[in-house]
């Protein structure tokens, strides 16, 4: 056998004997502080910085799991809150709409109590001619709810026009504002009686022309004029607000004065209107006759 395999196994043999050494000196640390402590005191201030410093390297490697599921849970949030800012967005929007509807309701009640009226409230969803009519607008009440032609439609404001159309769920009202509608007016204070017809406008210059029967009697600028009624209250029912006096004029061929009236209602902007159903008008007999 030659000197090197010898002196292979003798520093193999050593290698196991120095290791078993060890492992029996550090075996014997539950009797007292093992020798092996100092070495790995030593070894832990050299290796352990090197560790952290690795830890902290792969710490944005090992946190990627937790970084997606944080991204979900903010996405899903963001969606909640858009989700709301979209319903409070829409809730604005309405807001005014919803005011102004609540304030021509109690406006329509506030007139009812007043006449002593049962109404049918409805909103106007739409606008067109009808018959031989060019200004009308469509309510969404009928004949289900009570309402039926030659019922008189009004307002937080006064006098709308009159029903002459009715189906089951939506009827037809002419305003009064169509140049082929007349009604019974009179004079608020001196209780004379004359006829308003309108112009056919709807703008904010539309304007009722009032003719008294009386032809010596002079409007006066001002003046409050409000529904003459009808028998039987239909088309329609005394006492309604329509306008004011705006001015007063004449012309050379008619012996009589007429007076321009600026309407209680805005007709470019209806919304919110009552059919009056009933009245003490409906019920008596007794009262004067207007045009129908």
């Amino acid at each position: 056998m030659t000197p090197g395999p010898r002196r292979s196994r003798a520093g193999v043999g050593l290698l196991v004997l120095a290791a078993l050494t060890v492992l029996t000196l550090d075996a014997r640390r539950g009797e007292g502080s093992s020798p092996l402590d100092l070495v790995r005191s030593a070894v832990a201030s050299v290796l352990g910085p090197a560790q952290d410093g690795a830890t902290m390297a792969l710490r944005p490697l090992t946190d990627i799991p937790q970084h997606f599921e944080d991204l979900g849970e903010l996405r899903d949030r963001n969606e909640v809150l858009e989700a709301k800012n979209d319903q409070l967005i829409q809730q604005l929007r309405v807001s005014g709409l919803n005011q102004q509807r609540a304030e021509d309701l109690v406006g329509v009640r506030r007139l009812a109590g007043a006449k002593d009226f049962d109404l049918v409230r409805a909103e106007v969803v739409g606008l067109g001619a009808a018959q031989s009519f060019s200004q009308t607008v469509t309510i969404d009440a009928g004949t289900r709810d009570g309402v039926r032609p030659d019922l008189t439609v009004v307002n937080a404001d006064g006098l709308v026009g009159r029903v002459v159309e009715a189906t089951a769920e939506t009827s037809t009202v002419l305003l009064i504002i169509d140049s082929g509608s007349t009604v019974g007016g009179r004079l608020g204070e001196s209780m004379e009686l004359g006829f308003v017809a309108g112009d056919g406008d709807v703008s904010d210059s539309a304007r009722l022309e009032l003719s008294l029967v009386d032809h010596t009697v002079s409007p006066r600028e001002g003046d409050v004029v409000v529904t003459w009624g009808s028998r039987g209250g239909a088309p329609y029912v005394a006492g309604v607000p329509i306008g004011q006096v705006e001015s007063v004029h004449s012309s050379p061929s008619e012996l009589t004065q007429t007076a321009d009236i600026r309407p209680y209602v805005d007709f470019s902007a209806l919304d919110v209107v009552a059919v009056v159903t009933d009245s003490a008008d409906m019920t008596t007999r007794d009262t004067a006759g207007g045009p129908r």
